[in-house]
């Protein structure tokens, strides 16, 4: 794709991964990505932001075959989705230096072996002219990583972002044209990455806040032209107040759990609440994360396999413990066929939660009577527990 104008002296460059599907081995792209870096040519000075993705630095590098010249390189993260051709661009512009944070230096000096002569490191708050633009320079650390910054571009007004709300998202759109479509990818991508760092965020969010932005230039998805869409829903996902939603990941190998799990879901519905049900055998973990943002209790369903849980319980509650949401409640529910030790081991997998354990519901075989009215007695426990909340 060629470069593209954003404003006078501002060009998109990138590309667009129509075709990726998984993320550092881990994370899925089911809309695929792009890999967004942008050309800012002041009347004294010219920099580029940012980079691309080493397996597409030919689409960068033709993008800059008529630009003579870059002064400078910023880096505002050090991952290789954005820092990865930076060898690259430095061979082409010889004289060009790469500007970013102090910890950035040295991950950046560490990755990809660039000399530290060709660094500049830049502080918190410091400011750089361009002749008629001026670029500024926003320490947002835990944006995923901690040498993340961002950078304001006060004559236009734009943030430039990097990770910082970006979307998997790939498409022609320079701006957001289906505000619905990108809020879904950027919630997914807020819950993959950023959620175990939500209380730095909601000070990161407090940082720009009096900035005049016009646009929102992330490095990941299409340009925010309304930035107040993004940055009230990061403020709502990074708040402390969840909502009146059960998330309930779970496995059923014989049938037991899973008649467990659907009587639960249906009681909890005749209380009001919202349940958000995975079987863990075909699930998108993406997708779990997405409702693990807003959800004040999870509720884990797993058959019991040599004593302990099933293993995709274990990947589950990995995943939830390292993500770190909102969450103020949890509970287990299951089977075993003759012993069980998956309440504790379970509740061990999840210290970062922080969660009141509500009473868990195991079955020996298939669920009876008494185990139904215990799942009745957990529904109601839930729905009250969210009432004293008011939660909605």
């Amino acid at each position: 794709m060629k470069a593209r104008k954003v404003k006078e002296g501002i060009d998109w460059m990138g590309a667009v991964d129509w075709d990726r599907r998984l993320f550092d081995s881990l994370i899925p792209l089911p809309d695929g990505t792009s890999y967004n870096a942008y050309l800012i040519q002041g009347s004294e000075k010219t920099v580029l932001v940012d980079t691309v993705d080493p397996s597409m630095v030919d689409v960068l590098l033709f993008q800059l075959e008529s630009v003579p010249n870059i002064d400078y390189v910023i880096a505002h993260h050090a991952e290789q989705d954005h820092s990865g051709s930076l060898p690259h661009v430095l061979e082409k512009y010889k004289n060009a230096r790469v500007l970013t944070t102090p910890k950035g230096k040295g991950m950046l000096v560490d990755h990809l072996l660039i000399p530290e002569e060709r660094f500049i490191t830049v502080d918190d708050g410091e400011t750089l002219s361009l002749g008629d633009k001026t670029l500024e320079f926003i320490y947002t650390p835990w944006v995923h990583w901690p040498e993340t910054m961002v950078t304001y571009l006060r004559e236009d007004q734009i943030l430039f972002t990097c990770d910082f709300f970006g979307s998997h998202l790939a498409t022609t759109d320079l701006y957001v044209t289906d505000e619905g479509r990108v809020y879904e990818a950027a919630k997914r991508y807020y819950a993959e990455i950023m959620m175990p760092f939500r209380k730095i965020i909601q000070k990161n969010l407090e940082k720009i806040q009096d900035l005049e932005i016009d646009l929102i230039a992330p490095s990941h998805g299409p340009i925010y032209d309304r930035p107040a869409f993004i940055i009230d829903a990061y403020r709502d996902w990074v708040s402390e107040i969840p909502r009146n939603v059960v998330v309930l990941p779970y496995i059923s190998m014989h049938g037991s759990t899973a008649k467990m799990v659907e009587y639960l879901v249906s009681a909890l519905a005749e209380k009001g609440v919202t349940v958000h049900q995975f079987d863990l055998a075909v699930t998108d973990i993406g997708k779990l994360a997405i409702t693990l943002v807003d959800a004040a209790t999870i509720v884990i369903g797993t058959p019991t396999v040599h004593v302990g849980p099933h293993p995709n319980v274990f990947y589950a509650a990995y995943l939830a413990n390292a993500l770190r949401p909102k969450l103020k409640f949890a509970s287990i529910i299951g089977s075993y066929g003759w012993s069980s030790k998956a309440i504790e081991q379970i509740a061990g997998l999840i210290p970062n939660l922080q969660v009141e354990i509500l009473e868990p519901v195991l079955c020996k075989g298939f669920p009876r009577e008494a185990d139904f009215k215990a799942l009745d007695n957990l529904a109601a426990t839930i729905a009250e527990k969210h009432k004293e909340h008011n939660l909605t």
